[in-house]
């Protein structure tokens, strides 16, 4: 069972990016199931029901976000009905949406994906320690065994405390959020797939995708100057699973960042 999983997409030049290359990509390696982070999709921040429709007619299967899935209004209500449209799990009850999902691959099999988000540095939201075990065992009952987890945080000590957490629990955990590609792609020693960060398909002459002149002008001002995207070709930044669907357990992980 291969997985394919697409850090976050940054606006135009990364919808554009994948409009170009990821049918292909598909086909070459043999993808069984697509996942990408959407909560930059639009302008680099958020994402609306339009953009996320034209994501899932590029051929990704499950949509998953962080903090800035709140930034448009306009997608609460495909939060709420869209079956794989995610947004973190951990977020408390009354939220709109969803944060699992159990999808169903062409070859009859049940992947569930989880997304979380981490709390250092960002929200005190509710435990994401805890809402993987709620998901895990739900997922157990249901006899699902391949689980694939989004984990949006800013730490880099909090993702790798999750992954030992669930090691041998999961198939695969994915970081997200810093839009900065990590070299630390490994499989956990019970079997669980880990990267600290996917990284961004976004454009690489920027700061983690914005222009770099308003970032400036933010960092030495201190104004709340509006991020734009910065607009260059973008990368294409993914990790690929390969999955032992008797077992749930990770046999290969392999990093792209490909411009």
């Amino acid at each position: 069972m291969r997985v394919l999983f697409i850090a976050d997409v940054i606006g135009n030049p990364g919808i554009e990016k994948l409009h170009s290359m990821l049918s292909l990509f598909q086909k070459k390696y043999g993808v069984h199931l697509t996942i990408a982070n959407a909560e930059n999709a639009a302008s680099g921040k958020g994402l609306t029901p339009h953009i996320a429709q034209m994501l899932f007619d590029l051929g990704i299967d499950v949509l998953t976000s962080g903090n800035h899935i709140w930034n448009r209004e306009k997608i609460v209500p495909l939060l709420e009905n869209h079956p794989y449209l995610l947004r973190p799990l951990n977020y408390p009850p009354g939220c709109p949406g969803h944060g699992s999902c159990i999808f169903k691959t062409a070859t009859g099999h049940s992947i569930g994906v989880i997304n979380l988000q981490g709390r250092s540095f960002l929200y005190p939201i509710d435990c994401p320690f805890r809402m993987a075990d709620e998901a895990l065992e739900n997922f157990r009952e249901k006899g699902v065994n391949i689980t694939i987890l989004d984990f949006h945080a800013e730490a880099t000590a909090e993702k790798l405390a999750l992954a030992w957490y669930l090691d041998g629990r999961v198939s695969a955990i994915f970081g997200t959020h810093t839009h900065v590609q990590t070299a630390d792609e490994r499989i956990f020693p019970k079997g669980t797939a880990y990267i600290t960060d996917v990284g961004m398909t976004g454009p690489p002459d920027s700061v983690i995708g914005m222009d770099p002149q308003s970032a400036i002008l933010r960092f030495t001002t201190q104004l709340p100057v509006p991020y734009r995207i910065a607009e260059n070709p973008a990368q294409f930044d993914a990790v690929m699973v390969d999955i032992d669907p008797k077992t749930g357990k990770a046999i290969q992980i392999q990093r792209f960042h490909e411009m």
